[in-house]
């Protein structure tokens, strides 16, 4: 009954399904380590983020550029506060504000942008503290420059004066004119009246959308390989099903027959009255009905 298998057409589906199966299998697999890659890079960003709160700072320009490694690290600076700006909308604890953001001038010219706290509300130049006067050294947390659109990063403009929605380099060097490094540092305690804004992990560590895309993909990569041995049994059944019919003779096995093994209505030596049939031997041609009655019928 399962000869067919031993068929060129099921050949090609055997080989075809014998080579899917682990392919899924084996993408399936790959996109979950990505997963699983996400997750470890996750926890070890937060776990920088925890244990650099207690390492001693360093001096600014030995942490730079910032990457993977230095994000989170403690720093110092000193300089004088010039322009200070406002970030609104603003998340912390569950509720919305806005960053105090103000410029420190440092000795070579450029000017570190220094998250001084968070405020609750909507951002109001009236409300937020001036910053310190004089010549002053700050202590925080290092972080990249932001990317609107990114991590709740507002990426709106028509910003009223005085605010900005990014903390970037390329955001600031339209507002001020002077350098800014391409970098930003959220103090370790905020200055008095505000909230400290703890520092964030670095970009491309976190539990995105990228990482749950991989886990979507996980997903579909098993569910091909399912359905691919969904398939294959189907096919199996109908095969077998259909050999196990023609094996009883109920299957078709020709035109001209009903798929019962009777011949259909109007095949040869069943026709009604007037048609031709066979003289029952096979040998010669049919008298029609019509004909007979004509010939038996004397001549008055």
């Amino acid at each position: 009954m399962y000869r067919f298998l031993l068929t060129p057409r099921w050949w090609g589906i055997n080989v075809f399904v014998l080579l899917a199966i682990p392919f899924c299998v084996f993408m399936g697999s790959w996109q979950l380590s990505r997963f699983e890659a996400r997750v470890d890079d996750h926890r070890a960003a937060e776990a920088q983020v925890e244990s650099a709160r207690e390492e001693a700072a360093r001096p600014l320009a030995e942490m730079l550029p910032v990457d993977k490694a230095t994000s989170g690290k403690q720093v110092t600076a000193t300089g004088r506060y010039a322009d200070q700006l406002l970030v609104p909308d603003r998340e912390l604890d569950g509720k919305n504000g806005y960053y105090v953001l103000a410029l420190l001038r440092t000795d070579d010219g450029k000017a570190l942008p220094v998250v001084r706290g968070w405020l609750p509300g909507t951002a109001d130049t009236a409300k937020a503290p001036a910053p310190p006067t004089g010549e002053v050294t700050v202590t925080g947390a290092l972080q990249a420059s932001e990317t609107p659109g990114n991590d709740g990063v507002s990426a709106r403009g028509g910003l009223p004066a005085g605010q900005t929605a990014a903390i970037s380099a390329a955001s600031l060097v339209n507002l001020v004119d002077y350098d800014l490094y391409d970098a930003w540092v959220t103090l370790r305690s905020a200055d008095a009246g505000m909230t400290a804004v703890p520092a964030s992990t670095p970009a491309g560590s976190g539990l995105d959308l990228k990482a749950f895309q991989n886990l979507g993909y996980t997903g579909e990569w098993f569910v091909f390989a399912g359905f691919v041995v969904f398939m294959w049994f189907r096919l199996l059944r109908r095969e077998v099903e259909f050999a196990r019919d023609a094996a009883l003779g109920i299957a078709p096995d020709g035109p001209g027959t009903d798929g019962t093994g009777t011949e259909a209505a109007g095949s040869e030596g069943s026709g009604p009255e007037g048609t031709d049939v066979t003289d029952g031997t096979g040998s010669g041609p049919a008298v029609s009905a019509g004909a007979h009655d004509e010939a038996s019928t004397p001549v008055r």
